[in-house]
């Protein structure tokens, strides 16, 4: 049985409210820092948290739209989103207050640090690894990518999972081994999955306006362009997650 709980911390002008996901027992428990994609920290990714923490791991998912979400408004979503991806210092001081919410839980193993960002939150949290944030492991799942630039890389370690959809016309597969290249030459380990024929944000199931979901693959809601989901796609993208962080940062084996 784990435990979840709503944080609320004051950054970027905004009253944040992230999610903060406890496994069972009193730690230390490695620790996964977890950025929502541009439309905000929705259930999915309260999900997310919350299924790692069920594997032993404690999970923060970030806020950085001041609890607000913008399902069915994309023009909302991107006049708050594109001004934070323009700006690498507000995004480096958004992403670290929630590692310091992650890092001040009791239990917290600060040397066993994952991430993991969805989108503009890949950004986010590619933006504290450029800056030297000891991750051993970081996965990106259709994420804003930065300038690729070898130099600007020479300060991240760890292991890099980069995800995206062949068909995403926002982070595409060129962009994407692009970015690996530049990770190469900076030394950095780094590995690429393309996901044939899946959208962006192909693990964002269609749902009603009232949050159920409709059951098919066709969003009902306004969305930008290229999005659709991809139910196979979604779960092996997952599993790359999990393949990943079992890997590095390796939850100790629960007991009940």
């Amino acid at each position: 049985m784990i435990a979840t709980r709503e944080v609320t911390y004051d950054i970027d002008g905004l009253a944040m409210i992230g999610h903060m996901s406890r496994p069972q027992g009193g730690g230390p428990w490695p620790a996964v820092l977890l950025g929502h994609d541009g439309v905000g920290l929705d259930d999915y990714q309260r999900g997310r948290a919350d299924d790692l923490a069920e594997r032993g791991y404690l999970t923060f998912a970030m806020d950085y739209h001041g609890g607000q979400t913008f399902f069915g408004e994309p023009q909302a979503m991107l006049d708050r989103a594109l001004p934070l991806l323009a700006d690498p210092a507000r995004m480096l001081t958004i992403g670290q207050a929630a590692l310091d919410v992650l890092l001040a839980e009791p239990g917290a193993d600060h040397t066993r640090l994952a991430t993991l960002g969805f989108g503009a939150g890949g950004r986010i949290v590619l933006e504290l690894a450029r800056m030297g944030v000891p991750f051993k492991a970081l996965g990106v799942i259709h994420p804003g990518l930065p300038t690729p630039r070898a130099e600007d890389w020479t300060n991240a370690g760890g292991i890099f999972l980069l995800c995206t959809g062949s068909e995403d016309p926002l982070c595409t597969p060129a962009q994407i081994l692009t970015f690996g290249s530049a990770l190469q030459e900076a030394g950095v380990d780094w590995r690429a999955h393309i996901y044939g024929g899946a959208k962006h944000a192909f693990w964002a199931a269609p749902t009603h306006p009232d949050g159920s979901p409709t059951g098919g693959t066709d969003h009902l809601n306004p969305t930008v362009p290229g999005v659709g989901f991809h139910a196979g796609h979604a779960a092996r993208a997952w599993l790359a997650v999990l393949d990943l962080f079992s890997e590095s940062i390796g939850a100790q084996t629960l007991t009940f």
